[in-house]
């Protein structure tokens, strides 16, 4: 483990230039004082590594020194073609250079990496998009990649549900989720998130911007995520589930019906059990409660019982009604 840590630590050094020991710390998951000691290692090896004091100080290699210690591993290749998933790469518009980067990355493979990588290829596949649900790039998803490829403003017009808002936007990076696109963006100095699909144009304009020296675009994505579910569960529902009824519950709710099947507690006789899942708005829940059918009975909150009774009561009343309305 020690070695491998050394190796990382060494190429961390060639590929970002100077760090700090609490900078390499915080990316090799080390103490320190850990940090110090590989980094005598390394010296003690014969690497050139040097220390810079003050404000601006930190490690770093040699002027001109170069390891060439980065041969792949054949679980490293073979992720680096699981990394490529060639739908999202042909909607940004790389599907040709993707293509041409897998032939010379196999080529340059020695003989047992490549065989690895092939049977990697032939047996695993990544399909971003949910089932049922056709991946939306949107027209304009090139020009955006471009835009924030080269820092350039974006004039654009987006629908929203209260109607379209016209916007001049800094784009700072793209997203893919479950087969839909979102550009993170900043304007006037905020930062928001804006579905692909829903720009009605998009006109690049010759002005850059200065990126934010400390934008993480995945770290901003986790902590925006992390506030929508947030904002997205606004109660909890009692409900009582049928055995059918447990097992779509984690496929109807994801993380929040096995959370909550998770936490229950036994089944009685007839082998229905009493969850509590966090649910969405009263309007949203009551939606999201009929995908179980029959397999589930809303004990409570009262108001949720009500509204749910009510919806199955007014769809009875249109299905005894007859295809003809009477």
């Amino acid at each position: 483990m020690r070695a491998d840590r050394l190796l990382a630590l060494l190429l961390l050094l060639q590929n970002r230039g100077r760090m700090t020991a609490p900078d390499l710390a915080a990316e090799l998951e080390v103490s320190v004082r850990t940090v110090y000691r590989d980094v005598e290692a390394l010296a003690a090896s014969g690497v050139p590594v040097c220390a810079d004091r003050g404000p601006l100080g930190g490690y770093r290699l040699m002027d001109g020194y170069r390891t060439r210690l980065t041969g792949l591993t054949d679980a490293e290749a073979g992720a680096l073609f699981l990394a490529g998933a060639p739908g999202p790469a042909q909607d940004l518009g790389l599907g040709a250079v993707l293509a041409t980067a897998q032939l010379k990355l196999q080529a340059a493979l020695p003989g047992g990496s490549a065989e690895h990588a092939r049977r990697v290829r032939e047996r695993f596949h990544l399909d971003a998009p949910a089932w049922f649900r056709d991946g939306d790039p949107g027209t304009f998803l090139a020009p955006i990649a471009q835009a924030v490829w080269e820092q350039r403003v974006l004039r654009t017009e987006y629908r929203r549900w209260r109607g379209e808002v016209r916007r001049e936007l800094e784009p700072l990076g793209v997203v893919l989720k479950s087969g839909i696109w979102y550009l993170v963006a900043r304007t006037d100095g905020a930062l928001r998130t804006y579905r692909v699909s829903r720009f009605t144009a998009v006109e690049p304009t010759d002005a850059g911007f200065e990126r934010p020296a400390d934008f993480d675009l995945a770290g901003y994505w986790e902590e925006s995520s992390r506030r929508l579910e947030a904002m997205l569960e606004q109660g909890t529902a009692r409900v009582r589930l049928s055995p059918r009824g447990r097992s779509l519950l984690p496929m109807l709710f994801g993380a929040a019906g096995s959370l909550a099947l998770a936490d229950a507690g036994p089944a009685d006789g007839a082998g229905w059990m009493e969850v509590e899942l966090a649910v969405e708005s009263p309007a949203v829940a009551v939606g999201d409660l009929l995908r179980l059918g029959a397999e589930a009975e809303v004990l409570g909150p009262a108001e949720l019982r009500a509204a749910v009774a009510e919806t199955v009561a007014a769809l009875a009343a249109r299905y005894a009604a007859g295809a003809d309305g009477t």
